[in-house]
């Protein structure tokens, strides 16, 4: 019996291995306001992740000589001085995979809409560097929005980032939601970014989404407004991280970023509370490239790489239209162009009140269908100079024929860009309206008749230019045989129009 014992201990002491394992500890030394100053993680990496005794996570920002800055996503009331901080050698990251489109996580990743787990997939980081010039493409695809003003004068790309920018309440979030519905059948997946939102705007924006049937393709990233400038700071890294482990699929993707005027609040909050030295309007020195690092993020990438692209709408919010402000003079310099919203349009009814002249996109036409391009091109500058000559027409009553013209097509045009929240026009039925605009069909129409008569021309046209739609639709361009369909079909509407006015 002895013997036996004696050879089972001898083989379990051959089989034991003793591992070695070092665990990075440090304790803290004083706690505030979602900060918390750490002594003796001497070799921990900036943005490290680290853990507290009740299960919080931290992030390293502030590396000092004899302290580590540590910034607390979650609740730190929990957290004292003394507390035992380990260091978990990864850099912050979020779980993602397929199933989290539809659903509502928080900054972290993990569900807030009480619709259960989400099944994990892969972790991504949510620092990383952006893709490199070489692995890029130019940008040439459309994003159709739905929203004339912007795909016939300020055409966005795949793989383009396009700032909204105006004051608080002028339609900034709605342009945003536009955007996302209109996405339906596009085959692009949407990521909405709410930092520093009420909850009571997400749940109905939640809403309207799945009214729409857009839930199925987007994901909704939220640091709501109760919750700590920790989560705001970080949640748009969140965003574009989900967002590119869809491109890495080779899949087109657009996010929304609303706003970061709020994220940059929250990261000068923090850097104020870690005692980093402020500079312009009390932002720290790094504030440019908390979001420069963001947006280049925004990509389209050629083949060669896998393909597929992100395109960044971030929202900015001003005051009394300061575009010259810092915030947003750094995202301006940063995106590929902006779509500026101005209050005063807005009060005026033109909605959505996009300032044509203000407005810009770098990338231009080469983000428009060739169909669109044509009936289009001259929107722009017969925009601009209207507004001149409305300007110049309240001094002086005696104007010649051809500035009247002028005139009069101008008002045509505001009406025809005029459209309702959370309805967005398919592209071919806008190439429709535009032609109609352009070649003067509209010219004796009344202002106050003009949306009556587009959607009525629109349904008589569907019906009756199969050809014409079906070419715009398919080689994204028309033949002289639509054409002429289209002419016959626009005349034939025109006239029983007239007729029944």
């Amino acid at each position: 019996m002895s013997n036996y014992i004696v050879e089972n201990l001898r083989k379990e002491i051959e089989a034991f291995k003793a591992d070695v394992k070092t665990e990075k500890i440090g304790h803290v030394m004083e706690v505030f306001d979602g900060i918390a100053k750490v002594s003796g993680l001497s070799d921990i990496k900036s943005s490290e992740m680290v853990t507290f005794p009740a299960g919080q996570t931290g992030v390293a920002l502030n590396l000092e000589e004899d302290a580590v800055g540590v910034i607390i996503l979650g609740d730190f009331s929990k957290i004292k001085e003394g507390d035992e901080v380990k260091a978990t050698g990864k850099i912050l990251e979020i779980p993602v995979s397929d199933s989290i489109l539809g659903r509502v996580v928080n900054a972290m990743g993990a569900p807030i809409d009480g619709k259960g787990a989400i099944k994990a997939g892969k972790t991504y980081p949510i620092e990383k560097v952006a893709p490199g010039v070489v692995t890029r493409q130019s940008v040439d695809q459309p994003v159709a929005t739905g929203i004339k003003a912007i795909d016939a004068i300020i055409p966005v790309g795949r793989g383009q980032r396009e700032l909204i920018i105006g004051d608080r309440q002028t339609g900034k979030t709605a342009l945003a939601i536009d955007a996302i519905l209109n996405q339906k059948g596009q085959n692009m997946i949407c990521v909405y970014v709410s930092i520093g939102q009420k909850d009571s705007k997400l749940r109905k924006l939640g809403a309207r989404l799945e009214a729409g049937g857009a839930m199925a393709y987007t994901v909704i990233v939220s640091a709501g407004a109760s919750e700590a400038a920790a989560m705001s700071y970080i949640a748009p890294y969140t965003g574009v991280s989900i967002a590119e482990y869809f491109m890495d699929q080779g899949k087109d993707v657009l996010i929304i970023y609303d706003d970061l005027s709020k994220h940059a609040v929250a990261y000068r909050e923090i850097s104020l509370l870690l005692r980093r030295p402020p500079g312009r309007e009390a932002y720290p020195g790094d504030v440019f490239y908390l979001h420069s690092r963001l947006l280049e993020r925004a990509c389209r990438r050629n083949a060669k790489y896998g393909g597929g692209s992100i395109t960044a709408f971030p929202i900015i919010e001003t005051q009394a239209g300061d575009i010259s402000a810092y915030i947003p003079t750094n995202v301006i310099s940063i995106t590929d162009g902006q779509i500026f919203l101005e209050t005063d349009l807005f009060y005026k009814g033109i909605r959505p009140a996009v300032n044509v002249g203000s407005s810009v996109s770098r990338v231009g036409s080469s983000a428009q269908i060739k169909a669109m391009k044509k009936v289009a091109g001259t929107l722009k500058l017969d925009l601009a100079q209207f507004r001149e000559l409305e300007a110049f027409s309240q001094f002086g009553s005696d104007l010649d024929e051809s500035t009247k013209k002028q005139l009069e097509r101008g008002k045509r045009s505001v009406e025809v860009l005029k459209q309702l929240q959370y309805a967005p026009v398919k592209t071919e039925h806008q190439v429709v309206t535009f032609y109609a605009l352009t070649k003067g069909y509209m010219d004796d129409v009344p202002v106050d008749k003009i949306k009556a008569f587009e959607s009525g021309l629109i349904e008589y046209t569907e019906r009756n230019a199969k050809v014409f739609y079906k070419e715009v639709l398919e080689s994204k361009m028309w033949t002289e045989k639509g054409e002429e369909q289209l002419k016959k079909a626009i005349a034939d509407f025109k006239s029983s129009f007239t007729s029944k006015s």
